[in-house]
């Protein structure tokens, strides 16, 4: 039978455990019912795994946050506010704390803007739709140029190319 995991503060049998990914690394944390309730992981309203994280000998395992930590000059928000509840103060602080949250998103996301989800359907639509755009283009160059076997040829692409968008639309 597996060992039962004691509390990472007291040794106690810990009940509340705790995973979160900071750097690319996996912090946890493993807490009796009190310690968890002293450190307030009950609480609905967040916590951080920065404020817990301790190594034996009561060492904080994170970096300590300098004494010229940043601070947003419209809302007063703290460096250590926003490490340790994950949220903004105002829209001020996006660029206040820029150098926090840049290299988080870039980590989290394929770079630093929301560019969204679109279904492959979508991407498939706007191929075909720009694709015809471009086609319709070419075909009335042609025509002003009088190349009427161009202009027969883009012709005939286009009606193809209307009958796939056709059937891409109704899918």
């Amino acid at each position: 039978m597996a060992k039962p995991l004691k509390c990472d503060l007291c040794d106690n049998p810990a009940t509340v455990h705790l995973t979160q990914i900071i750097n690319n690394q996996i912090h946890k944390i493993d807490l009796c019912e009190s310690c968890a309730q002293k450190k307030g992981i009950t609480d609905p309203s967040g916590y951080s795994l920065a404020d817990l994280l301790v190594k034996p000998g009561g060492e904080e395992d994170f970096t300590p946050l300098e004494s010229n930590a940043l601070v947003c000059d419209e809302c007063g928000y703290t460096q250590r506010e926003f490490k340790k509840t994950g949220r903004l103060g105002c829209p001020s602080c996006y660029e206040t704390f820029a150098g926090l949250i840049n290299p988080a998103l870039t980590g989290m996301h394929k770079g630093e803007s929301h560019m969204g989800k679109a279904p492959s359907r979508n991407e498939e639509r706007r191929y075909f739709q720009e694709r015809l755009a471009g086609l319709e283009t070419d075909l009335q160059k042609a025509i002003d140029a009088e190349r009427y076997e161009d202009a027969a040829r883009f012709r005939d692409e286009i009606i193809e190319l209307k009958k796939t968008l056709e059937s891409v639309a109704k899918d």
